[in-house]
Order: structure tokens, then C-alpha cells, then sequence
């Protein structure tokens, strides 16, 4: 598994970084965001280092799909019923911050709505 000892994320699936947690497997972790933009908002983040979606291939379909099939498993269990936001920003464009590979999963009420 790829690792980058400068990388925030992989500190934090390190353990070096604490986390408030949600879900582990050999795969992914699972924890809360530290600048909420919802009342629950969720980082999705792959145990590997993968600076973006850009950068996925073939052969990381399996990864992306649980990364999707997850999301909706975790909102129900985090008491998320009215629907829920999924975002992958992609490169410094793309407004990602951490260049490692993560899906922000946001539920309830919807601060970024006009009205």
C-alpha cells in the first residue's frame, strides 16, 4: 500500500493524527470533518495513497464502488433520512485541498441552499 509521510491523511490512517472515526476496514477509514459544512459531514478516504480521482485506473474499480456503496450505508446509520451530498473535488482547480483521494459525504440540513 503507497503511503506519503507528508500527507495528512495517511498520518491519520497511520494513527499519527487523531481522528474522530466512523468506519475501518483494510481499505478505507471513515471520520467526521473538522470544518463541518452539515450536521453530518464525513470524510471517505482510502487507506492507499491516491493524490486524486484523476489518478484512478481499472484497477481500483472495486475500491471506488465500496467508496460509493458506503456512503449511503453511513448516513442511514448516522440518522442522515432526508438525502444526502456526496463530493469529490479533483485537483487544485477541482478545489481539492489534501492531495489525497477523498469523498465528502454531507447530510441533513443544507446550509449551501438558497432558500
Amino acid at each position: 500500500m503507497t503511503h506519503d509521510p507528508n500527507c495528512i491523511f495517511c498520518k491519520i490512517v497511520a494513527g499519527q493524527i487523531p481522528s474522530k472515526k466512523v468506519f475501518e476496514d483494510e481499505d478505507l477509514i471513515v471520520f467526521h470533518d473538522i470544518h463541518p459544512w452539515a450536521p453530518v459531514h464525513i470524510l471517505i478516504v482510502p487507506k492507499a495513497h491516491i493524490v486524486s480521482h484523476a489518478e484512478l485506473t481499472e484497477e481500483h474499480q472495486a475500491l471506488a464502488g465500496k467508496m460509493m456503496v458506503l456512503a449511503p450505508r453511513l448516513m442511514k446509520e448516522l440518522g442522515v433520512t432526508g438525502g444526502f451530498r456526496t463530493v469529490i473535488n479533483t485537483g487544485r482547480d477541482g478545489g481539492q485541498e489534501v492531495m489525497h483521494l477523498h469523498m465528502h459525504v454531507m447530510g441533513g440540513p443544507r446550509p449551501w441552499s438558497k432558500g
